[in-house]
């Protein structure tokens, strides 16, 4: 393997930071570079591989530490493909849950914009206090102007 290729020429190849490539390596992400007589790093094409392979994975919502595993679970090619959808399957019951509690979460908006536009529809309106923010902060009036 040819390792030819300084930080900055991958930094282009990939489209992340220096930094980025920086981090990777030192968080073992990224096997470590090979040095130039002056010090520089050295990368090969092994190297933009498996940094695409982490972009990917971020893409699909993995974390490090699950990209991590994945690359130890791709070097070791032992029961690599049950291994990968027992991860598959604990990501998939991580992203249900959040788009559970994404629902939740537009409820209250889509209901507080109601309150908003009941409120502005009133002529005294836009100088009366603000409905949902009396509902946030737990005021008694919050009571009150969700009964009018």
């Amino acid at each position: 393997m040819v390792h030819n290729l300084q930080i900055g020429q991958v930094a282009q190849q990939t489209g992340l930071t220096v930094d980025a490539i920086r981090f990777y390596e030192k968080e073992r992400l990224l096997p470590k570079a090979l040095r130039s007589t002056g010090g520089f790093r050295l990368y090969g094409t092994d190297h933009i591989e498996q940094l695409r392979f982490i972009q990917k994975a971020q893409t699909i919502g993995f974390s490090l530490g699950e990209i991590r595993e994945l690359i130890v679970i791709q070097d070791d090619q032992v029961e690599t493909c049950s291994h990968v959808r027992d991860l598959i399957q604990q990501k998939l019951a991580t992203v249900q849950q959040k788009m559970n509690e994404l629902a939740q979460i537009e409820g209250q908006l889509k209901e507080a914009l109601q309150k908003c536009n009941r409120q502005l529809r009133k002529t005294s309106a836009r100088h009366d206090r603000c409905p949902v923010l009396e509902m946030i902060a737990g005021s008694k009036n919050a009571k009150e102007s969700k009964r009018a």
